[in-house]
């Protein structure tokens, strides 16, 4: 999100043009979809089926195109689309459900915070460490 509202800056500033913009944004948006998906095969990626596994992991990880995975199975690009969709529909339908990859974010968030207030070693900090330890545990 930082990174769109620099790049939206430099367009006002002249300094990329409307063209190189899209493009960049583009892009940011592409790499935030493989982080989605990341974590989300992270989580839910065990309750898959090996066939769907095997080409999520083929089309996200191993970054082979539709017709690669297609040839490869001996199904269609169409087909290999298709499964794709479907299994971030339904690891998003879990995420819905389930709510682990916010509760981990924000668990993360938690304990970076604690780390920042014990390296300030005072008496203030020691009681919001407490506090955010108490919002760690009911997350849980």
């Amino acid at each position: 999100m930082l990174l769109k509202k620099f790049l939206l800056a430099c367009v006002k500033k002249k300094h990329l043009t409307a063209h190189l913009f899209s493009c960049m944004i583009a892009k940011v948006n592409e790499m935030e979809k493989i982080v989605r998906q990341t974590l989300l095969y992270d989580f839910y990626g065990e309750l898959l089926n090996s066939h769907q596994r095997k080409l999520y992991e083929d089309a996200v990880f191993g970054d082979l195109s539709l017709s690669e995975i297609a040839e490869e199975e001996g199904i269609s690009r169409q087909g290999v689309h298709d499964l794709i969709r479907r299994c971030d529909r339904l690891m998003e339908d879990y995420e819905e459900k389930l709510h682990l990859i916010h509760k981990f974010s924000e668990t993360k968030k938690q304990v970076e915070r604690i780390r920042r207030l014990a390296l300030q070693r005072d008496e203030e900090s020691w009681s919001e460490i407490v506090k955010a330890c108490d919002g760690i545990l009911e997350t849980l």
